[in-house]
């Protein structure tokens, strides 16, 4: 059995760090003892705002602006975090974007939004992923996971093309996750609804808020999910109590893809 000691020293990346899902789990990770490089692309202080929380529990913890969606930004992301921590043990894949669209509404979107959100969406992950590749096999245990979402499973969500992305990313951690094995294990979640500002972001508080009472009332658990409700499922990817783990996916959607069929979870 794991104790909450077990992953002290270890060193991880968590793109898109600095808000929502992956301050959440930025923080966690600290809690366990982890060294941390939180990555930002646009929100310097509020990345700076997760470092200063994570190095008052105790750990190393630095930001490191990049644009994930570009090659030559992951490559020096994984560079400096190396060598900053002295190595690499745990890549979270989290920064994602999206683009708002009524399924219904074929014309709401482009090839230039369908590439836009690959990019980051997918692409990104690839790229993040290959860059880290040697260290994460040097540390021996390593673990990828991949911020997915629901609607790569049901479709649903905020447009065809936020959904075609992450089902496209589900695909993917398949194949990484036979292609890095043994050293590197790769695992993904599917969260459902959270209240981490991504409604506000888009469209507005009022949104974000009728959202939140929406879920609660319509999931079979009644609760909208907060960034720290999912982050205990990264951790879990991340650390050793999955060390017998690859390849999977894990709904944390308090029950909400229930309401979908068929469904067919790989």
């Amino acid at each position: 059995m794991s104790d909450v000691n077990s992953m002290k020293g270890k060193r991880a990346i968590v793109t898109g760090g600095g808000t929502g899902l992956g301050a959440a789990t930025a923080i966690g990770l600290a809690r366990r003892g982890v060294n941390i490089a939180i990555n930002y692309y646009s929100s310097a202080a509020a990345a700076n705002e997760v470092v200063a929380q994570c190095q008052a529990l105790g750990v190393e913890a630095f930001a490191v602006k990049a644009n994930v969606a570009e090659d030559a930004d992951c490559r020096a992301l994984v560079e400096t975090a190396v060598q900053k921590l002295g190595g690499l043990d745990v890549l979270i894949n989290n920064a994602g974007i999206t683009k708002f669209a009524a399924h219904s509404d074929l014309d709401a979107l482009d090839a230039e939004d369908f590439l836009r959100l690959y990019k980051v969406n997918v692409v990104a992950v690839y790229q993040m992923t290959r860059a880290a590749r040697p260290h994460l096999a040097s540390s021996g245990k390593g673990s990828v996971v991949n911020v997915s979402s629901i609607a790569g499973v049901t479709g649903i969500g905020s447009s065809i093309a936020y959904a075609s992305t992450k089902g496209a990313l589900n695909t993917m951690t398949l194949s990484l996750a036979r292609a890095l094995a043994p050293n590197i294990r790769v695992n993904a979640v599917c969260p459902g609804y959270i209240g981490s500002g991504w409604f506000t972001k888009y469209q507005g508080d009022a949104v974000e808020q009728q959202t939140a009472d929406m879920v609660a009332k319509s999931v079979p658990l009644k609760v909208a999910s907060m960034p720290e409700d999912i982050a205990e499922s990264v951790l879990f990817f991340a650390g050793p109590e999955s060390r017998h783990v690859t390849g999977e996916f894990m709904i944390i959607d308090a029950g909400m893809h229930l309401g979908y069929a068929p469904l067919r979870a790989k």
